[in-house]
């Protein structure tokens, strides 16, 4: 009897019926044979009104009361779930996190799995039952405070009880019938992807891609779990994100798996800079022990009259003020001019493993573009991928304008978004 974890957004138990119809899907899991268990998110848009309501109440509020508070709206899906699957006459029980034994650090609203030890969820399965857990959430290990994992957090959770479970295959659930060459939303034309590589969904992921997050990706390919990425609303195969396409079907990698976009990103310039040994370090250090990511840099090349040159770099927007405030603190030790900041900015991203051995890619991505109309401001190659940056108001013509230069546009059905987020 072979071992699948299912996980379910919130789109798809946004609802009563959206419960019911979930539950149906698990139990006909059940009767196939399967050991089943299932990983929920927080019920429509129940996380973000939580968020909300936390700001109304306090202007920060503190991080173990917030992640206490956020915990609730998964432990209220998993107990529904689990309620109407025992309505249609099968065994189940429902798991906070911490009951199902996830392990995470002490950084609260973003905390990073540690350990996972399921031994009361393999108990409850052994025991015929379907076992429910609360996804996004956790209980750290020194202190055994209730924490979430930030975005993205459920899906990580489903790879992460996948792997130690030693389960067959992790169902992701979500409101598209798969990966898609694009968002849907933006390109109606964009092409579901049968089988994807860890290597290239990975890019995706850290490119924008919302359908699922880096993290999960990246858990996923450290302990080789193959995710199957399909919707909850229709009985369509989905896409298989693995090492190797499944079963018997053969699927030659494409040259570009996809292009990707983020709105989520903003720019800060730190203008004039002294061009000498350990200033770069001293920006980076400072926004580092600050606790921010940061994704793309550019320097500019030093004038020779002055000895100045500008530093860019992206972060997410929610991050800006603080790396404002960690370099303004470092302005008087490094000697730069002042700073810029910038929230109206896009990421587009082009990403394919085939891009590797096939010359042109590059010329045909800025070609695309410049006839779009499109200004460039910074760029950031891999191996796999190419990513710049344009103005925000120009991230959905370039998508479209990217995807069809490569060919990538679908000649029959349009993609569907059946819960509207594409998530």
């Amino acid at each position: 009897m072979s071992l699948v974890v299912q996980k379910y957004g919130g789109s798809s138990v946004a609802d009563a019926e959206g419960i019911k119809r979930v539950a149906k899907r698990i139990v006909d899991a059940k009767k196939n044979g399967h050991q089943v268990v299932v990983v929920v998110s927080a019920m429509g848009d129940t996380t973000d009104e939580l968020i909300d309501l936390a700001g109304q109440v306090s202007p920060i509020p503190a991080g173990r009361e917030f992640d206490m508070l956020l915990t609730a709206g998964e432990r209220i899906s998993m107990a529904l779930l689990a309620m109407a699957i025992k309505n249609l006459g099968h065994a189940a029980q429902s798991f906070t996190g911490s009951q199902a034994g996830v392990i995470t650090d002490s950084v609260h609203n973003k905390a990073r799995i540690i350990d996972v030890t399921p031994g009361r969820i393999r108990a409850s399965i052994d025991e015929g039952n379907i076992a429910i857990v609360a996804g996004f959430q956790g209980v750290s290990q020194e202190g055994k405070n209730i924490t979430t994992l930030g975005r993205g957090g459920s899906d990580t959770t489903a790879v992460a009880l996948a792997a130690a479970l030693d389960a067959e295959v992790c169902e992701i659930y979500t409101d598209v019938d798969g990966v898609f060459t694009a968002d849907p939303r933006v390109v109606k034309k964009a092409r579901k992807i049968d089988w994807i590589s860890f290597e290239d969904m990975l890019e995706l992921a850290s490119s924008g891609s919302k359908v699922l997050l880096h993290r999960c990706v990246e858990y996923a390919r450290r302990y080789n779990i193959p995710i199957h990425v399909r919707s909850s609303f229709s009985g369509l195969q989905g896409t298989w994100v693995s090492n190797e396409p499944q079963g018997d079907r053969k699927v030659e990698q494409a040259i570009i798996s996809g292009v990707a976009h983020d709105t989520s990103e903003a720019k800060i310039t730190v203008v004039g800079v002294p061009d000498k040994p350990g200033e770069a370090a001293s920006i980076f250090r400072a926004i580092a022990d600050s606790g921010v990511n940061i994704d793309m840099i550019v320097q500019n090349v030093s004038a020779a009259s002055t000895g100045l040159t500008d530093i860019s770099f992206t972060l997410p927007k929610a991050e800006g003020r603080k790396a404002i405030d960690a370099l303004e603190k470092t302005r008087s030790a490094i000697g730069f001019e002042s700073l810029r900041y910038d929230d109206q900015i896009a990421k587009i991203s082009l990403v394919g493993a085939g891009m590797k051995t096939n010359p042109g890619v590059t010329a045909a991505f800025f070609e695309a573009l410049s006839d779009a109309g499109v200004n460039i401001e910074l760029i950031s190659t891999s191996e796999i991928r190419i990513s710049v940056v344009t103005r925000a108001d120009d991230a959905n013509e370039s998508v479209r304008a990217v995807h069809t230069a490569f060919g990538l546009d679908s000649d029959t059905d349009e993609a569907v978004v059946y819960g509207g987020t594409g998530r």
